[in-house]
């Protein structure tokens, strides 16, 4: 079993910037492929940002074009964590925020290839 709780939401005006974290416990991090979802009211949720491991280990992090240039993404195997750095935000990026843990290296943006899930961090950005 793989416990994920994120933190960081809030409130910030469009143009601002939040960083959310991702702090996971249970089995071995290290494994896993990670990825950052969002739902905003009434939409489906969506992936933002997957990572895992191509080729050998070499680290990689796949952005939604959305984000892409904006959002970065990193892990910290040592200390269980995987953080978004969010810049440069718009009102349209206002959603719950969710951290997910894949049992696969490489994850697709499938929902289904992502075994387990956080609880969700609201983030809303005001125009």
């Amino acid at each position: 079993q793989v416990q994920l709780v994120e933190s960081g939401g809030g409130l910030v005006q469009a143009g601002g910037s939040l960083r959310l974290s991702c702090a996971a416990s249970g089995r071995t991090f290290s494994s896993y492929g990670m990825g950052w979802f969002r739902q905003a009211p009434g939409k489906e949720r969506e992936v933002v940002v997957r990572t895992g491991w191509s080729g050998g280990n070499t680290y990689y992090a796949d952005y939604a074009d959305s984000v892409k240039g904006r959002f970065i993404c990193s892990r910290d195997n040592a200390k269980n964590t995987v953080d978004l750095q969010m810049n440069s935000l718009k009102p349209e990026d206002t959603a719950v925020y969710y951290c997910a843990a894949s049992r696969f290296r490489k994850p697709g943006t499938a929902e289904s290839e992502y075994d387990y899930w956080g609880q969700g961090t609201q983030v809303t950005v005001s125009s």
